[in-house]
């Protein structure tokens, strides 16, 4: 199992850990609901340094990521970020990714951690299509294993990163980027954040972490700055409707479906893998649609339930759920026949083969 620069700090920290995408990671220290509010109403730091870093450079790399993703990278300029996801040519996602553009030649992938290997695997293979070869010093280089990541979430967050720069970064653009010192240390400073609370995340080389850990919980005291687990990083991107690869999305879900329209472009020249399949689903309409769906009867929405209609027909199931720490009642996403998806519909979710009354709702729940 893989450990990241931070793992010393987290068991330290009596962090309860597990294993999560090959890492040894912290799933919650004080308990997910307070951290929740810690990050609704504060600041908390997340260790997110499994996730994957894939450099695409040079010439063709406009031309190899408007072919590997849904969204018009031709729109980017630099320092700006954008969410996408990569079609796999069979109607599903290999991955949703953030795409960073440091120059006209420079662009670097920030992919799921699970997703690391067979992400890279898929860029290459398309790679060879534009000439572009992989390895250190190519292209195509994977830097995974090179660079550590924190994300300060919250209406805090910036407060206390902004004791750590020089130059002004509290007013920042949500999806944009500065590569720029933090804390003494060359980092990338990006504002995207998956919790809804405003913040910022925060990549440097693997030595420097260190530094950047110890700057930063200086600069956060005065602000209460708390340990965030991956437990409550589900919660919370939860309750903003943030989809999970591997729950909400994978490689058996089209991103219209799951409400990804907005980030599937058919731009003019843009000839990216299943454009012509995305195109006629467009146009004939999906069967199912993934929804928010937030229970009227007490109870839990889990990965997994079916959901039904009120006679108790099966149109779905539950792909993430939870209890709401902020609304204190169950929310979930999930799929639905689309003849379900429009917001106000009853319907039920089957908790221990018991159906439970809920409604579709619009997302974000808070």
């Amino acid at each position: 199992m893989k450990t990241t620069v931070f793992t010393k700090y987290h068991i330290a920290a009596g962090a309860k850990m597990a294993e999560f995408a090959g890492y040894n990671m912290p799933i919650e220290f004080t308990g997910i609901n307070d951290e929740h509010m810690a990050v609704r109403n504060g600041a908390g730091v997340f260790d997110v340094s499994h996730m994957g870093e894939i450099w695409v450079k040079g010439p063709r790399a406009l031309d190899l990521l408007q072919r590997i993703t849904t969204n018009d990278v031709s729109k980017l300029f630099d320092g700006k970020v954008q969410y996408t996801c990569m079609p796999n040519g069979r109607g599903g996602i290999v991955d949703d990714i953030l795409v960073y553009r440091v120059d006209a030649e420079t662009y670097m992938l920030c992919v799921n951690a699970a997703n690391i290997d067979k992400d890279w695997k898929h860029i290459c293979a398309e790679g060879k299509a534009f000439g572009m070869e992989a390895g250190h010093g190519r292209e195509l280089y994977n830097a995974s294993d090179e660079i550590c990541q924190l994300a300060v979430q919250g209406p805090l967050a910036m407060k206390i990163v902004q004791k750590m720069c020089a130059e002004p970064v509290e007013g920042m653009e949500y999806y944009t980027f500065k590569k720029m010192p933090v804390a003494g240390c060359d980092a990338i400073l990006s504002i995207t954040g998956y919790t809804g609370s405003g913040g910022c995340e925060i990549y440097v080389a693997n030595e420097d972490g260190d530094k950047l850990w110890k700057a930063l919980w200086e600069a956060g005291a005065e602000f209460g700055l708390k340990n965030i687990g991956l437990g409550a990083r589900d919660t919370l991107r939860l309750e903003k409707g943030f989809c999970l690869y591997g729950n909400d999305i994978d490689d058996t879900t089209s991103p219209l479906e799951a409400g990804l329209g907005w980030i599937t472009k058919f731009a003019e020249g843009k000839d990216f893998i299943d454009r012509a399949a995305m195109e006629r689903l467009k146009a004939e309409g999906v069967g199912r649609k993934l929804v928010g769906l937030k229970m009227v009867e007490r109870g839990i929405p889990r990965h997994g339930y079916a959901i039904a209609a009120p006679d108790g027909t099966e149109i779905g199931h539950v792909t993430s759920g939870t209890m709401s720490p902020c609304l204190k009642v169950g929310v979930a996403l999930g799929y639905v026949e689309a003849a379900y998806a429009k917001p106000g519909t009853e319907i039920a979710v089957v908790i221990r083969e018991k159906p439970v009354k809920a409604e579709v709702v619009k997302i974000p729940f808070v």
